[in-house]
C-alpha cells in the first residue's frame, strides 16, 4: 500500500467511537493503518481526507459519506462542518445516538484502563441540544475579527453566532464588531441572570487555548479587561445562591451544578458530624451542599486565587489555596477524613492524590470527571489499593460535543 499523505481521499468504513470525538477506521483492511475520522458515525461508509499523519495512526475528516448511519442528522450549525468550527464533535448525530456514543467511550476507557466491565447510560440534562452554553471564549483573528477556532488549530473561523451559546450571549453584538485591541473574548451567562464580557488585549498573555466546554480555565494569563457587567456573577444550585468572579470557574450548562451536586449528595449519603475535604473545590459548591447535611469540620483546597477567594464567601469552612498534591503531600491538610469530593480538572487527580486520599481514611469518595479516560485510569488505582467502584452516572452536561461529565462513588 502506498504511504499516505495529507489532503489524500480515502474510503472508508467506519468503526467505532473512540475518546477524542472521532471513531476508528483502518486503511488497507483489518490490519491497515489505523485512522481517526471526524464527522462520521459508526458503520457509515465514507470519503475522508486525511489531514494529519503521525507516527502509527492518521487523523481524517469525513467529506462524502456513502452511505449515511440511520442516525445522521443534518448539523443544525452551518460552521459544524469538516475544515470549519472545532468547537462540537457531534452536530451530524441525534441527541440519542450523542449519548450512546458518549457511553460507549466511558465504557471504553474503563474496559481498557481500569479493567472493569460496566455499562453506563449517558443521561439527557433539561434544555436540549442548543442554546445551553453559558460561558464562550472566542479568539479575535489578525483583522480584529472574532470567532471559534478550527479542531486542533489557532486558526480563527469567523462565525454569525454560536448555535450552542446560551441566548443572552448570541444576543450580544461581539461577532459583528471589530476588535483591534484584544487577542480574545469571553462572554458569561450566570444562572442568576447575570452577564458580563470580558477581554484579554492584544500582547497580555498566553497562546489562546482551543475553545473547549469541558475546561475550567477562562482566558487564562493576566490583564483582562471587563468590558460589560459585573465582576462577580450570581449562580444558582443546591437551593441556595453562589457569588463566582465572572472570571472565575463554573460549570456551563445552565443545569449541571444543580445535577452534579445533588448526586454527590446522593451518592456519599453525609451523615451529621462527618468531616468532608473538597479537593479540587472551586467556588465550594460541593463542599457547602455537602455540609449542609454533615454541620461538620469542612475542608476547601483550591490552587486558583479567585477559586479560594470565591469558596472563602460562599462556604464556612478552612479553604486551603494550594495544588491539592502539594496540600496533601505537605500535610497542609490531614486525616482522618469520612467523606472526599475530587473535581480535578481534565487531567484527573493522578495516583499521588489517590493514594493520599486513601490514606486519609474516608468512608466514601465521589468523583466528578469532565475526561472518562483521566477517570478511568484513577479508578484503577484506587482498585489497586483495595478499593470498588460502587456506582457511576454520566450526564450530558455538553451537548452536540465530544465531551461527558461522569460522577462515581468509590468505597473501600
Amino acid at each position: 500500500m502506498n504511504e499516505l499523505q495529507e489532503g489524500d481521499l480515502v474510503e472508508l468504513t467506519v468503526g467505532a467511537p473512540a475518546h477524542g470525538g472521532h471513531c476508528v477506521a483502518r486503511v488497507g483492511g483489518e490490519h491497515g493503518q489505523v485512522v481517526f475520522v471526524r464527522h462520521a458515525l459508526p458503520g457509515e461508509r465514507v470519503t475522508a481526507e486525511i489531514t494529519e499523519l503521525h507516527k502509527g495512526f492518521a487523523r481524517a475528516d469525513a467529506v462524502t459519506i456513502h452511505e449515511p448511519s440511520p442516525d445522521r442528522v443534518e448539523p443544525p450549525c452551518p460552521y459544524a462542518r469538516p475544515g470549519l468550527c472545532g468547537g462540537c464533535d457531534l452536530q451530524h448525530a441525534s441527541g440519542d445516538a450523542q449519548r450512546r456514543w458518549k457511553a460507549a467511550v466511558v465504557e471504553e476507557q474503563l474496559r481498557r484502563l481500569a479493567k472493569l466491565t460496566y455499562a453506563v447510560r449517558v443521561e439527557e440534562l433539561p434544555g436540549g441540544l442548543l442554546g445551553w452554553r453559558s460561558r464562550v471564549r472566542y479568539a479575535v483573528d489578525a483583522a480584529g475579527r472574532a470567532g471559534l477556532l478550527k479542531h486542533r488549530s489557532h486558526e480563527v473561523v469567523a462565525i454569525d453566532r454560536c448555535r450552542i451559546a446560551h441566548p443572552g450571549l448570541q444576543a450580544l453584538d461581539l461577532l459583528q464588531r471589530e476588535w483591534p485591541d484584544a487577542d480574545a473574548l469571553e462572554a458569561v451567562a450566570s444562572t442568576g441572570g447575570d452577564v458580563t464580557v470580558l477581554a484579554r488585549p492584544t500582547g497580555s498573555g498566553k497562546t489562546l487555548p482551543p475553545d473547549d466546554p469541558a475546561e475550567g480555565t477562562t482566558l487564562g494569563g493576566g490583564g483582562r479587561v471587563r468590558l460589560t457587567g459585573p465582576g462577580e456573577v450570581t449562580e444558582r444550585a443546591a437551593g441556595r445562591e453562589w457569588r463566582v468572579p465572572a472570571e472565575g470557574f463554573w460549570q456551563v450548562h445552565p443545569a449541571a451544578a444543580e445535577t452534579l451536586v445533588s448526586t454527590v449528595v446522593e451518592m456519599l449519603r453525609p451523615a451529621a458530624g462527618e468531616t468532608v475535604w473538597d479537593l479540587y473545590g472551586g467556588a465550594g459548591l460541593f463542599a457547602g451542599a455537602v455540609a449542609e447535611h454533615t454541620h461538620g469540620r469542612t475542608t476547601v483546597v483550591e490552587a486558583s486565587h479567585l477559586g479560594a477567594a470565591a469558596a472563602r464567601e460562599n462556604v464556612t469552612a478552612e479553604v486551603v489555596e494550594a495544588r491539592v498534591d502539594a496540600a496533601l503531600s505537605r500535610r497542609r491538610v490531614t486525616g482522618p477524613v469520612d467523606l472526599v469530593v475530587l473535581d480535578p480538572p481534565r487531567a484527573g487527580a493522578g495516583a499521588k492524590v489517590v493514594r493520599s486520599v486513601v490514606a486519609a481514611g474516608p468512608r466514601a469518595v465521589a468523583y466528578v470527571a469532565c475526561d472518562p479516560a483521566a477517570l478511568a485510569r484513577d479508578i484503577a488505582t484506587f482498585r489497586e489499593l483495595g478499593w470498588n467502584l460502587v456506582t457511576l452516572r454520566a450526564f450530558d452536561c455538553f451537548p452536540m460535543t465530544q465531551h461527558v461529565e461522569c460522577v462515581a462513588l468509590l468505597e473501600p
